[in-house]
Order: C-alpha cells, then structure tokens, then sequence
C-alpha cells in the first residue's frame, strides 16, 4: 500500500513537470510566432473586421473607420464629423500609434486563413496618385509637417507627387492654379478624396 502511494506521486510529479514544460514550450512557441508578425498582418485583420481606431499620425490624431489595405498604406473613412464619403489614405511610414478595442487588438494577433492577399493589397501609394491623377481627382494631402494642402495630382513617380494646387471644391483649370508643390510620399501623413471611389 505504501509503495502504491509512492508510485502514485512520482507519477504526479512526473506528470506536472510534463504539463510544466509543454507550457513552456508552448509560450516560447508563440512568443516567436508574435516575433514574426507584422504590422501589416495585423492591419489586414483589423480592416476585414471595420475596426473602429484612433490614428496617431504626425501632429494630429483621427478617429476612423479601417477600410482597405494596401501595400504600403491604409484607407479609412472619418467617424468625427466629416463626410462619410471622405476616403483618407494613409500611408503606413505616417502611423505613429492605434488606440483600438482591446479585444480587436488581441484578436489580431490570431492566425487568419485569409486568401492570399487581393489585388488591392499589391497596389502602392504611386499607384493610387497616378489613378488620381488620372481621373483628375481633387485631393486634400496633409503632410507630416501640418502643411494642409488642397489641389489635384498632376503626375507621381516612384516616390514623389506634383500638386497643383487649388482652392477646394474648385476644378484643376489654368486660372484656378495658385501654384505647385513638390512632394516626397516620405512628407505625407494623409491624402483625402471627397466621395471618389477607390480602384
């Protein structure tokens, strides 16, 4: 009877040092899962759930609706009192921070059996000015600096933007130009079209 007891605690024992390490294991398994996670992962989650954010971008913080996600930026819609056809795209160097659901948040962290990435999320920054600039698309480009500028992309290039600028509301017509900017995609915090679809 006694060395049934004995067997029956090392046994115990045995068992939990077992549980223990498979524990262990377990978490440093996950940690290194969460090492290789990146932002963009994270991202595509939360815009295929909508999530409400606050963006932390230079100088300013918006409260927002996540969208879409591209390959090198976010689209949001405002949820602070601006139109809600007003489509801001920001590109992924302007995020500074996201005040989100705690539980959006932790759930990001999940591995998804989402698709391979869509073409919308292939498309860059250049590639959506040039559509812009295309369809002519009056735009609202608030640099990382504060500057709030208003006007219409005449072209983009691999990591600039010219802008002719003009007053809001206003087409891009000769007389209407008060002058033109040239601008590095590293300088801008956000680019707003009022009611434009996306491609």
């Amino acid at each position: 009877m006694h060395w049934d007891r004995l067997f029956e605690n090392l046994e115990g024992q045995l068992a939990a040092e077992w549980e223990s390490e498979r524990a262990a294991l377990d978490a440093e398994s996950e940690r290194l899962r969460i090492s290789r996670l990146e932002l963009r992962t994270r991202l595509r989650s939360l815009c295929a759930d909508s999530a409400l954010a606050t963006l932390d971008l230079p100088g300013h913080r918006i409260r927002t609706r996540l969208q879409s996600l591209g390959a090198d930026w976010v689209s949001v819609t405002m949820t602070d009192g601006e139109s809600s056809r007003a489509v801001r795209i920001i590109p992924l160097h302007a995020i500074m921070g996201l005040s989100i659901d705690h539980g959006l948040l932790l759930a990001s962290l999940e591995e998804s059996d989402t698709p391979a990435p869509s073409l919308r999320e292939r498309m860059t920054l250049g590639f959506l000015l040039r559509d812009f600039a295309r369809r002519r698309t009056p735009v609202r480009i608030i640099g990382v600096d504060g500057a709030d500028l208003h006007g219409t992309v005449d072209r983009a290039g691999a990591d600039h933007l010219d802008l002719a600028l003009h007053d809001p509301g206003t087409a891009r017509l000769a007389g209407a130009v008060q002058g033109f900017r040239l601008l590095p995609f590293a300088g801008v915090a956000s680019v707003q079209t009022m009611g434009a679809q996306m491609p």
